[in-house]
């Protein structure tokens, strides 16, 4: 476990970065990012900053689904 890691390399505070899968993608990070986080903060590790680092297109290439979109 990371929180493990941590404590035995002496490290008691963490600055954060998440990371979605961003492009043409999602934007939002997934449900593991959350309970991650969490599992970080409950085992008493200090969380200086979360930072959002989800690649962001200033101009994108066209999104899956084609003309009409995914039809169900």
């Amino acid at each position: 476990d990371v929180a493990e890691k941590c404590k035995s390399l002496g490290i008691s505070a963490l600055h954060i970065k998440l990371r979605a899968t961003g492009g043409n993608k999602t934007k939002t990070p997934g449900p593991g990012a959350q309970s991650a986080l969490r599992a970080l903060a409950r085992s008493n590790m200090k969380i200086g900053r979360i930072e959002d680092v989800t690649p962001i297109p200033s101009d994108s290439t066209r999104r899956k689904g084609g003309r009409r979109g995914r039809r169900l």
